[in-house]
């Protein structure tokens, strides 16, 4: 089944590579201008964030969630988890019903497929990967960071070769098929809210083939969903 996910993931990655050359990071601005709303309400998103944290055990880890997703998760002896709000367009109102700036915000936001809060675990490294496929991108907002001892973030996440270290309330978009990898180098949780944002700057053939793609994922969530609700 894994060897089946894995084939699958590199077939449409050589697709989309074909036909689609944007850079790792891109411009909030000009591909997910709704990016400035999470941005102007993150200290009332990271206060929903916080809140759910008091229950942090209670929330699943990543390869919880997808066992496909074991050799990023489980790879050592930390937790990844993550509470997912909404999902490839599927919405788990429960979990929106206890963060209701966060629910709203997605509302007015068509492109966000994909919702969810990151908990990062001390000292937890997710190892060099790759996303599935380019007809989305990934939103990046941080909302609790630990700091080291210079006042620099104490966590990065590093595309295509470059470690970016945000400080908190700050956004970035970028392509998540390019390979990249996160540390937290503290003895703290790092927390961001990650999103899953349609990409439309594409060729209209790539357009229909990531709709289809995103109707398939949206069917198997569907399926696995009451593994996500907590």
């Amino acid at each position: 089944m894994f060897g089946l996910y894995d084939s699958s993931v590199r077939l449409m990655r050589r697709v989309f590579d074909s036909r689609i050359d944007d850079a790792p990071v891109l411009d909030a601005t000009r591909h997910f201008p709704d990016a400035a709303r999470f941005v102007a309400n993150w200290q009332a998103i990271r206060a929903e964030a916080l809140d759910v944290a008091a229950n942090l055990r209670n929330i699943p880890r990543f390869h919880d969630i997808m066992r496909e997703q074991a050799d990023i998760s489980a790879n050592d002896a930390r937790d990844w988890r993550m509470y997912i709000m909404k999902a490839y367009g599927v919405a788990f109102q429960r979990n929106l019903k206890r963060c209701p700036t966060l629910a709203s915000i997605v509302e007015q936001s068509p492109d966000v497929l994909s919702a969810s809060f990151s908990f990062l675990a001390p000292g937890k490294h997710i190892p060099p990967h790759h996303g599935p496929f380019r007809g989305i991108l990934r939103g990046y907002l941080v909302l609790s960071m630990p700091l080291d001892a210079n006042g620099n973030p104490a966590a990065t996440l590093t595309v295509d070769g470059h470690a970016y270290g945000l400080h908190e309330g700050e956004f970035m978009l970028w392509d998540d098929t390019f390979e990249h990898e996160v540390l937290n180098a503290s003895d703290q949780v790092r927390i961001v809210l990650l999103l899953d944002v349609r990409r439309r700057r594409m060729p209209f053939d790539m357009r229909i083939l990531s709709n289809a793609v995103i109707s398939i994922v949206r069917l198997g969530i569907r399926l696995r969903g009451e593994k996500i609700a907590v």
